[in-house]
This record gives C-alpha cells, structure tokens and sequence, in this order.
C-alpha cells in the first residue's frame, strides 16, 4: 500500500497556505465541518493518509497540516514552544476563513490542540487527544526523542530514519512502508530543517517543558467534548498517563487499543475511524 492508494477515491489537493507569514503546507480534501489533523513531534501530515478517505466520505472536510518548523511547512528561527504552535494553528484557520474546527491531534499535536481548547476554546467544536504529549516530563524518554530525532536529521544512514519510526509502532515490520521512509528522510535533510533542529527539539529540554507542561489544573479548563485515545504499547507514554489525562477532563472518553504504539489513528486505522467519525457526528452541527 502507498499514500497515493490510502487517497485514492475521493478528491484532494496539497497546498501551501499562508497562515500569517508562515508558509503552512496542507493537505485538504471534502467538504462539511471542518476537522483538523495534527501530527507529532518531527512529524508531517503523512501521518493521517489513512485517515482522510473514511472522514471525507462521513461529510467532513479534512485538514492535515505541517505544524510550525515541520515537514515542508516554514521554519523560523525561533523555539517552537506550545504557544507558538497554538498561534500558527489559529492563523491557518484564520487564513481558511475557519471559525471552529473539530481539532484531532497526535502526539505534539495533541498538546497544541489542548492548549488551544484552553485558551480558545470559542476555536473548537470537539477535541481528540491521540497519544496526546504534554502532561509530563520524563528525562528518559525525552533524551531518547532528542537523541534519535537528531541522529536521523544530522547523519544520511537512512536506517537511523527507519529506526525513528520504527520507535513509533508496535509492530514497525506492518506499519513503517519504505515511502513513510523515504518522504521523512527527505523532509529531515532539508537545509532549513537541519539548521533548526535544536528549536523543534527545544521541549525535549528539562525547563523549556516544564514551562509549557499542561497542569491538571489546565486539563480541567477543557469543556470541550473530548475523545482521547491511547496504545497500551505507546512507547512514550505509560496507560496511567491517559488515565490520569481523562481524569482531569471532566466528560472525556478514554479508548484504549491493543497491540499498538504511538500512532493509533495509523497502526490501527480500522478501529481508529469509525471511531473518531462516531464521535464527531455525535458532536457536529
């Protein structure tokens, strides 16, 4: 299977969408309430291919977006912290003429996407939180994140690229194509990505995270409706983090999946969309 035949079916285009002064690459495709998928640290909007085909068909129009500093999306010279991705997040809104969206974020996007229901929740009409980052700050796991992202950005073994993703996922042999290699590797060698490497790794360091971590006290500021999601083998985040996370939401729902990492709405595609439709039709219109 390719990106391309994950698509194939409904009409799409890839665009370059001026929000603000940055140069914002999307993929978008249907039309409906519009639905905003956000990838996670070092990501890209390929993350949600298999995603857009079932949600287009249910009536929504589907937005996947390289965040601020990622993929083909511009990367000024600045850290890139939670606010300032909420703020380019709003400006491609704005710039698409989007008053409210329902927000699907994974990962980092996950945390943006909860900044933005606590600091605008006028923005948003419902909240996915998948494999969602952003409630803790663990030594461990961050120096893995930084050490292998920058590896993989600084050397041209394109296996230390495989590597990296494989991290993602459960079963990395199914779910790792050598395109998702390939179009990530191309992505980690661009110039102004490997010149700004240390910005989009700048919470992966102990004070900058701290200042920008989502306190439980955030957490219960989100009245959106709220769906998290959750691998019981996320490598990045034990299943008492997600507990903890639709504890403090008050009304949220947790899903848990098997056998799965940190990519749910890829790895497991299947059990992801009807999902995630079911619960934006019961919270759309």
């Amino acid at each position: 299977m390719s990106i391309w035949t994950d698509l194939t079916g409904i009409a799409f285009r890839l665009d370059f969408v001026p929000a603000g002064d940055v140069s914002t690459r999307a993929l978008i495709a249907g039309d409906g309430e519009d639905v905003l998928f956000l990838h996670g640290t070092s990501g890209h909007l390929e993350a949600f291919s298999r995603n857009f085909v079932p949600h287009v068909r249910a009536g929504y129009k589907c937005h996947a977006i390289d965040a601020l500093g990622h993929g083909y999306t511009d990367k000024p010279d600045f850290h890139y912290e939670i606010p300032k991705y909420g703020e380019h997040l709003l400006r491609y809104m704005d710039a698409q003429g989007i008053d409210k969206a329902h927000l699907a974020g994974e990962s980092l996007g996950g945390w943006t996407s909860a900044w933005v229901a606590i600091h605008h929740p006028d923005r948003l009409k419902s909240l996915q939180l998948i494999a969602a980052g952003g409630t803790k700050a663990n030594p461990e796991i961050m120096a893995r994140i930084k050490k292998s992202t920058t590896r993989a950005v600084t050397e041209e073994d394109m296996d230390l690229t495989r590597q990296r993703l494989h991290l993602l996922m459960y079963d990395g042999e199914k779910d790792v194509s050598e395109e998702l290699v390939e179009i990530r590797h191309a992505i980690y060698h661009q110039p102004a990505f490997v010149a700004n490497i240390h910005n989009l790794l700048c919470l992966q360091e102990m004070e900058i995270r701290q200042r920008n971590i989502l306190q439980p006290e955030d957490l219960a500021r989100i009245h959106a409706p709220t769906l998290i999601v959750w691998g019981r083998d996320n490598p990045f985040g034990d299943v008492p983090e997600a507990q903890k996370m639709h504890e403090n939401i008050q009304g949220s729902r947790l899903e848990l999946f098997d056998r799965c990492g940190h990519w749910p709405q890829h790895e497991h595609a299947e059990l992801y969309n009807p999902l995630a439709i079911a619960f934006l039709n019961e919270h759309s219109g």
